[in-house]
């Protein structure tokens, strides 16, 4: 075999290997410990094995801090995480209502101090909401939280603990709003304010935007119109080097990003924890839905 036709072959295989590696490549797909983070990892799991990777799930890891950590150790390539809790937990920055701030902020901290990459935030902003029973809103024509502040002395609060001394708590509602609520009431669960409420036990609560209960309790989470509560958009965090090993996975994570919102997730949620689904299932159902994933 003549020298240029062996260096033609040699490259061939060279190139073949590299694709053969390439088709194989690893992505250890991580989340936090509740169903919300579970249908998310469940999401990038399927997007990435449709484009051909193998996928590593290490899903319900834990708290914030432990998944983190995880994804620095190189544990995990990536995970969902919210901006609003990076900035609290991680940066451990002051908390700002400005969600393209708070995003910038966190973006530069993670890249600078651990070469993680948060790539474009989904529609999900799971911060805190203000809800009322839909007969509540209609008849006191309530929208948002300025219109709950007219009628605020005539209602009964529910909330955690923590509520009444926290600054996007009460004091934030009086502070921001001029909100001040006939009467107080503490239950130690989330699902035992949202009980309460259902039961009118209670007229307001306090909950997260993406609770399952907002949707199938039919309630109205009331619009935060003067930015009490700081902004928890939801992102994919990816390690640099695999991005830049493999380009395709952050236009694979940012398009499962763009097809959710509050709404969306909150029947995602429900489909887990009221109807019992698995979440993978629910997970590739919503993809197949949207056009993520052939049917």
């Amino acid at each position: 075999m003549k020298n240029w036709t062996k260096g033609i072959f040699a490259a061939g295989i060279m190139a073949a290997a590299m694709f053969q590696s390439a088709s194989a490549e690893t992505i250890k797909v991580g989340s936090k410990n509740f169903t919300e983070q579970f249908i998310l990892a469940e999401m990038y799991s399927a997007v990435l094995e449709n484009a051909g990777f193998t996928v590593e799930r290490k899903i319900n890891l834990g708290g914030t801090l432990i998944a983190h950590q995880a994804l620095v150790a190189g544990e995990i390539d990536l995970y969902p995480e919210y901006t609003g809790t990076a900035l609290a937990s991680v940066v451990k920055g002051e908390m700002s209502t400005d969600a393209d701030k708070v995003y910038t902020q966190v973006k530069d901290f993670y890249a600078k101090q651990f070469n993680l990459t948060w790539l474009k935030p989904s529609g999900i902003n799971n911060g805190y909401v203000i809800v009322v029973r839909q007969e509540t809103a209609q008849a006191n024509n309530l929208k948002s939280l300025s219109d709950l502040a007219k009628v605020s002395k005539t209602l009964v609060f529910g909330g955690g603990a923590e509520f009444p001394d926290r600054a996007d708590g009460l004091p934030g509602l009086k502070r921001v709003y001029d909100a001040e609520f006939k009467e107080f009431k503490q239950f130690a669960k989330l699902g035992l304010r949202y009980d309460a409420l259902e039961q009118k036990d209670i007229d307001v609560a306090n909950g997260a935007a993406t609770d399952w209960q907002i949707g199938s309790k039919n309630l109205v989470p009331l619009a935060d119109d003067k930015g009490l509560f700081p902004p928890y958009y939801v992102a994919p965090v990816v390690r640099q080097d695999v991005l830049k090993a493999n380009p395709k996975v952050a236009e694979l994570l940012e398009a499962v990003g763009s097809h959710l919102d509050n709404e969306k997730m909150r029947v995602l949620n429900a489909k887990v924890e009221t109807d019992h689904e698995e979440a993978k299932d629910v997970a590739v159902d919503f993809l197949k839905e949207n056009g993520l994933l052939p049917k």
